[in-house]
């Protein structure tokens, strides 16, 4: 999908909007990363790691995931809650809202827990208030 086309989907997102809705644009099929990459440096007029006619080289380097970045973006929790617009590639999704009182008693643990540097209890916190939420395990590198 272009920057224009992208740009006006959110435009008329906006349109379609009733207040605190949250939309999900329909960017089309997922493309790899690798292949992006390969058709940038040939639209460039070079070629990739040795491939192709043109005498430009530039040679791609995987690096892998750093701690903490994802292969898959999960923008919502519950498939269900989504529901269709006016236009086919703009979806509204609805998501559990916390009330007023709920946001600062959230607020309240979550500071505590943030002043006792405990990992433990904030990730219960936010288990606690965040529906489907689930901590997700990683191996950061001591320095």
């Amino acid at each position: 999908m272009t920057i224009p086309e992208a740009a006006r989907l959110v435009f008329l997102a906006g349109a379609y909007a009733t207040g605190g809705d949250v939309f999900v644009l329909d960017m089309g099929k997922p493309m790899r990363i690798i292949d992006i990459a390969r058709r940038m440096i040939e639209m460039s007029g070079c070629n990739v790691d040795g491939v192709g006619p043109h005498t430009s080289n530039i040679n791609i380097v995987i690096t892998g995931l750093r701690p903490g970045e994802k292969l898959y973006e999960e923008l919502l929790i519950d498939d269900a809650s989504i529901q269709g617009t006016p236009h086919e590639k703009i979806l509204r999704a609805h998501e559990d809202t916390l009330s007023e009182l709920e946001v600062r008693a959230m607020i309240k643990e979550v500071t505590r827990t943030i002043e006792k540097n405990d990992v433990q209890a904030l990730s219960a916190v936010i288990t606690k208030f965040v529906d489907g939420y689930h901590r997700q395990e990683i191996d950061i590198p001591a320095e």
